[in-house]
């Protein structure tokens, strides 16, 4: 263990002087991945030790992030298994410390890969896929279908992080299972300045309601209301970009609160690149508000790449279809917004999500339906939303190319 300066008492053994043992065990940590950063903790310098004592014992030293990290009996757990893999059961000893603040401060600027804090990592330029969803009005489903497709986005072998940028109506801890009894959301970790976020289905998951307290003693975070204003959601929305650390992420989901308000215009000026899905309903009324969402973000820049109908026709047992509400809003809202391109791309439609039991009990139960039922009909509409995002071509516009003329 460190001695009360913080140094500590046996580091590493450099591979030159290492013996056979301590190498194996050094190699077989390679495989330990920190669950909230999710990169080898050897690549994380949290090996404070690797040291061989007599008759095969090792003795590994593990630092970790913060005083009280939520993931140490896992970590522990992990590294045990790992050391006893090569010294035999029984055979290791893992001793935890803490970083000191100079580690600490190393840790989260080799993370931030030598860029400035509070930088955004999204922007124009980035290789990371930025999709938001939106919709004109409340009550279509959009955070439901935001959260199953992140959900099976990231089965489909993506890096996936979803933003909840819903701040007055967020519900995406909800849908992912990251509540509990009480309504509390799963609490990001904080290592200095930067914000670790939960993961749940494979998603790093950063919203609102993780940050909330019940209104009242004995009362349900997930009844707190928040009421800011533009200046407010301007400023949350920037940090989930810039303090939340998401890694390299292959797709980034950005869950927009309905309309056409502060949110949906910061948006397009802190990630004018992003391509924006439209959730609508089939009902006509549903169609005309969707529509204006998709007018609202192609004036801010941005690329509408599809448009997902949701609560389409249900299957009956006879099968019949009951079309609760309507026919014909997604096709519509993808005619229109195609013919208000000018001459650019087609805007398809991507689904039509029909109603499901499964679906609103996934839901419920924190469980998304592509998890809890993937022959669902709801769920095999989801996947093909997703299949079409990731084979998809990318826009060219606004990134940097590494081209050069000779």
């Amino acid at each position: 263990m460190p001695d009360e300066t913080g140094t500590p008492d046996a580091p590493v053994s450099p591979a030159s002087t290492a013996s056979p043992l301590e190498q194996a065990v050094l190699r077989a940590l390679e495989s330990v991945i920190d669950p909230e950063i999710r990169k080898p903790i050897t690549e994380l310098d949290m090996v404070d030790r690797v040291v061989e004592r007599e008759n095969g014992l090792v003795e590994v030293g593990i630092r970790l992030t913060i005083v009280g990290c939520p993931a140490s009996d896992r970590i522990e757990r992990d590294v045990r298994q790992a050391a006893e893999s090569v010294a035999g059961a029984g055979n290791a000893a893992v001793e935890l410390s803490v970083m000191t603040p100079e580690q600490r401060a190393a840790l989260t600027e080799r993370l931030r890969g030598g860029r400035a804090a509070r930088t955004n990592p999204f922007g124009p330029g980035s290789l990371t896929r930025v999709i938001a969803v939106t919709s004109g009005k409340g009550g279509v489903g959009k955070s439901t279908v935001t959260a199953n497709l992140a959900v099976a986005l990231a089965a489909r072998g993506l890096a996936v992080g979803l933003v909840d940028a819903d701040v007055h109506g967020f519900s995406i801890p909800g849908l992912l299972g990251l509540v509990d009894d009480d309504g509390l959301a799963a609490r990001p970790t904080r290592v200095d300045e930067m914000i670790l976020p939960p993961v749940a289905h494979g998603v790093k998951v950063i919203s609102i309601g993780m940050f909330v307290e019940p209104a009242a003693p004995g009362g349900r975070a997930s009844s707190t209301a928040v009421a800011w204003r533009g200046p407010m959601l301007h400023r949350t929305l920037s940090q989930f970009l810039t303090d939340v650390y998401f890694g390299d992420l292959d797709v980034l989901l950005v869950d927009l609160p309905p309309g056409t308000g502060d949110v949906a215009i910061s948006l397009g000026q802190l990630l004018p690149n992003a391509e924006v899905v439209v959730v609508t309903t089939p009902q006509a009324a549903a169609a005309d508000v969707a529509e204006r969402s998709g007018v609202v973000a192609r004036q801010t820049g941005q690329r509408i790449v599809g448009v997902v109908e949701n609560m389409a026709a249900l299957v009956q047992p006879d099968g019949t279809l009951l079309e609760l509400f309507g026919s014909g809003g997604g096709a519509l809202v993808a005619e229109r917004l195609s013919a208000g391109a000018g001459g650019g791309e087609p805007v398809p439609l991507l689904a039509s999500v029909p109603l499901s039991m499964a679906l609103r009990q996934g839901g419920d139960m924190g469980v998304p339906v592509v998890v809890a039922s993937p022959d669902d009909p709801a769920a095999r509409a989801i996947e093909q939303v997703a299949a079409q995002l990731s084979a998809m071509p990318r826009s060219l516009a606004g990134r940097r190319l590494d081209v050069s003329v000779r």
